[in-house]
């Protein structure tokens, strides 16, 4: 048995998905990294799209020796006709990728604005639009969009993202009521903050934003509504992914799996 507040090991749940495709956005690091890693560990063809080359060479060699196989495919996410065709023909599909900046709204540059809400909603629309047809063909299909806290919670000085992650969950339920009759469900995953390059790089901000030292932003801000202080590892989202990807929950659809750390019981 797994130690009180030890992390669960790595591909805990038994899950198998020989045969399949699976499509991870964002997968060269954090949580995208660690989804691919665990969805080719339970035997899946993974694509593995970011636009991070470097970052794709790494994951594919850290993949050697699983079940399944990482194919790297670069790709910027603001290529929306790009995004939709790399998804034709996917089994289970994981919208991961995001981008952050912490800014006031009358300081927030709209073009950063536009980019997140492309990069985080347009992008996993268009994706979800490339996928179905295959997943209602074959009566079965996995869509996994990573939420966040902040798709059930707002923060100030995180417009673009709250605004993205709001919209991703409505998304998520109406493919959920479209996808039911074809075999298809589609569920978002909500973390906390998680030990990701997205959140180290965010403190700086933070703290300018709050006007306090970089070393009291995770534990004043970024935690401070969480019962549980520490940061979600991208291993444990990973795990949280894979359950909604099995038959044990195909019963689950349109609805948000909350790792928040205790967050939202307030």
């Amino acid at each position: 048995m797994t130690p009180t507040g030890a992390l669960p090991p790595p591909h805990a749940l038994a899950l198998d998905l020989g045969g399949r495709a699976a499509l991870v956005t964002g997968a060269a690091s954090g949580i995208g990294r660690a989804c691919a890693l665990r969805l080719a560990a339970a035997g899946a063809k993974v694509r593995a799209v970011d636009r991070d080359a470097e970052g794709l060479e790494s994951l594919a060699e850290e993949a050697a020796g699983l079940t399944g196989a990482i194919e790297p495919h670069v790709l910027d996410l603001t290529d929306l006709d790009a995004a939709e065709h790399a998804a034709a023909g996917t089994d289970v599909l994981v919208n991961n990728a995001g981008l952050q900046l912490v800014r006031p709204i009358e300081e927030f540059p709209p073009d950063v604005f536009h980019t997140v809400l492309t990069v985080m909603l347009e992008a996993p629309f268009r994706l979800i639009r490339g996928a179905l047809p295959h997943m209602y063909g074959q009566g079965w299909g996995r869509i996994v969009n990573v939420s966040s806290v902040h798709g059930l919670r707002a923060s100030p000085y995180k417009s673009a993202y709250v605004a993205a992650k709001h919209g991703l969950e409505g998304l998520s339920k109406t493919a959920a009521l479209e996808g039911a009759a074809h075999g298809v469900t589609s569920n978002c995953v909500n973390p906390g903050y998680v030990r990701t390059p997205l959140v180290e790089r965010q403190l700086a901000d933070q703290a300018e934003a709050h006007g306090i030292p970089v070393e009291r932003v995770l534990t004043e801000v970024l935690l401070q509504d969480s019962a549980l202080k520490r940061l979600v590892e991208p291993a444990e989202v990973a795990e949280a992914v894979a359950y909604l990807c099995g038959p044990q929950a195909s019963f689950v659809t349109g609805t948000s799996l909350v790792l928040d750390g205790g967050w939202t019981a307030h």
